[in-house]
């Protein structure tokens, strides 16, 4: 099993089997977005919407990495039609600041109907931290809460190979 971390202004497409994704998201947006048909997904992660036209500073905005995520997924085998994403992040981590969460869910959640992309499922806003794993092949997606910066230090994340008779559950 190969466990792959996407940190923020990364994204990662796989259509191996054995591959998980992984982030941990405050206020930043993971888009997951698979092709069960085609056997292939990926995930992005962002920490704001859209980018300041400075293209060596565009890894953290979504619009570049949502395009780079789609476009990666095409060249892969991928088809728009069959395509379907989650996200998931977007909190208001700090009260005093503004609520960048909400900014990015809303480009994302854009930008998905623009791309005529479904999103099937969200996980979004809210006051907690996300560590999120992606199956990219499937697209199923399990989300822990983190409840303090302590758990984000020390939480790790264990799987093993599960036999072909054994329940996944995410």
């Amino acid at each position: 099993m190969s466990i792959k971390s996407v940190v923020q202004g990364e994204y990662s497409v796989s259509s191996l089997v054995e591959d998980q994704l992984t982030t941990v998201l405050g206020s930043c947006i993971a888009a997951c977005i698979y092709d069960v048909k085609a056997e292939i997904g990926g995930m992005n992660h962002f920490l704001l919407p859209g980018g300041n036209g400075d293209s060596a500073s565009n890894v953290k905005y979504g619009a570049f990495l949502m395009e780079l995520l789609v476009n990666e997924l095409l060249k892969a085998g991928a088809s728009k039609k069959t395509m379907k994403a989650r996200l998931y992040g977007g909190g208001k981590m700090n009260a005093a600041l503004g609520d960048v969460g909400a900014r990015n869910i809303a480009f994302a959640r854009e930008y998905l109907g623009n791309e005529s992309i479904p999103l099937e499922f969200e996980d979004v806003g809210g006051t907690l931290a996300r560590r999120i794993t992606m199956l990219p092949t499937i697209g199923k997606v399990d989300v822990r809460l983190i409840q303090s910066e302590a758990e984000t230090v020390t939480e790790e994340i264990t799987s093993h190979r599960k036999s072909p008779s054994e329940v996944m559950f995410f």
